[in-house]
């Protein structure tokens, strides 16, 4: 059974990645200024030691795996991994920031050299640049089971990776809105309800051109899978007025959770999963999946071009997307389970607080929540250049 979470969750992982790293710094390689080197699906492969050396060194983000109530070194869930199958894996939380991340490797995959990586975690839309630049390998459903059993149908074939043969979702999550209901006095349905006249000067939007983009063109009622130019520009005419008008208080990283909890900002674009720990010191903070919709995302696992152990990287793919060791992994991250199958394993248990995580919308969007949720398109290596250029000159980037 998963444990119950603390009452005072520690800062989520989404939180802490950009005190420890700015998105912006590496704009200009992010923006595919690197060379074209594409790999071929052929060259991809590397000598597979899985069978006779039983490890593998797997890159993470920091806060994003359960920890020992008593030992924030031991995790409990990859513990038991290596106990179950003698498999040894070097954890490493280095990844901070896509773009720094992709920076830091991309000179080995671009010279057709190992990383050093046999598992990679990446949000979706950088998950797609490695896809396309074929820095990847394709894994092997049939070694597993769970993966091709419980994978969210709502994640299983975004249209960077049709039925996820480079990637598997890590975790998931939701781009909304949380607001103070109390300070604020009424609810938040719209996006519009942004730029009410009694929340002037008092709302943060993200600023990562990826984390802010499609959450603005929903409330245009822009269908964010096959989202346009026009639909781009016109969204950062929108916010140009907004800050012209003074509304907007400031452009944030995730640090948008400190003037939320202060009340210096009363409505602000946001990530469930913050969201849900904020909510357990403060219940006043709610978060709303606009009536226009909201973005579903997620990040990936991949395995990288020449990895060593490529087969025990798959192995531990699998044995996450069990539904109760995807149970007990969720009860400690709070963000949107990849595995629907771990409601049940977490409404089974005994303890009250877990099982009542089991009905949280959150973690395991009902049906209505998912009809209001869409995987945005990711933003083309052409697309990029430009919209990168014209979004960081708004935010002052």
């Amino acid at each position: 059974m998963p444990k119950t979470p603390k009452s005072y969750p520690p800062p989520s992982r989404r939180s802490l990645l950009r005190a420890l790293g700015g998105t912006a710094a590496l704009g200009a390689l992010a923006g595919c200024g690197v060379p074209a080197a594409y790999v071929k699906a052929g060259d991809r492969a590397g000598t597979d030691l899985s069978a006779k050396d039983k490890r593998l060194t797997w890159a993470n983000w920091p806060l994003y795996i359960d920890t020992d109530d008593d030992d924030a070194t031991k995790r409990p869930t990859l513990d038991a991994f290596e106990k179950r199958t003698g498999i040894s894996v070097d954890y490493i939380e280095e990844i901070n920031d896509n773009d720094e991340f992709f920076g830091k490797i991309s000179p080995a995959l671009m010279n057709h050299q190992q990383t050093g990586r046999d598992l990679i975690v990446m949000s979706d839309w950088m998950c797609a640049r490695f896809v396309r630049l074929g820095w990847v390998q394709r894994m092997d459903r049939a070694a597993q089971p769970n993966v091709a059993k419980y994978l969210d149908p709502q994640l299983s074939s975004p249209a960077f990776d049709p039925g996820r043969r480079y990637s598997v979702p890590w975790q998931s999550g939701i781009t909304g809105i949380a607001y103070n209901h109390r300070k604020l006095g009424r609810e938040i349905r719209h996006v519009s309800d942004l730029w009410a006249s009694d929340l002037k000067g008092r709302v943060t939007l993200l600023s990562g051109l990826d984390e802010a983009f499609a959450l603005l063109m929903q409330g245009n009622g822009v269908d964010i899978t096959k989202w346009t130019a026009a639909d781009f520009h016109k969204v950062c005419d929108q916010v140009q007025t907004q800050i012209s008008r003074k509304q907007i208080r400031r452009f944030t990283g995730n640090d948008y959770t400190k003037d939320l909890v202060s009340g210096d900002v009363l409505a602000c674009q946001a990530y469930s999963g913050d969201v849900i720990q904020l909510q357990a010191d403060n219940p006043d903070i709610r978060f709303v999946v606009p009536e226009e919709g909201a973005e579903l995302w997620a990040d990936s696992l991949m395995i990288p071009d020449l990895a060593r152990h490529k087969t025990n990287a798959e192995k531990l793919i699998d044995y996450y997307y069990d539904p109760e060791v995807a149970a007990e992994l969720a009860a400690w991250v709070n963000y949107v389970c990849p595995v629907p199958a771990a409601q049940d394993v977490l409404a089974s248990s005994k303890d009250k607080d877990t099982a009542a995580l089991a009905e949280n919308p959150l973690i395991f969007p009902d049906a209505t929540m998912r009809k209001h949720l869409a995987i945005a398109r990711d933003i083309t290596s052409t697309e990029r250049v430009e919209f990168a250029k014209e979004w960081n000159k708004i935010v002052g980037l």
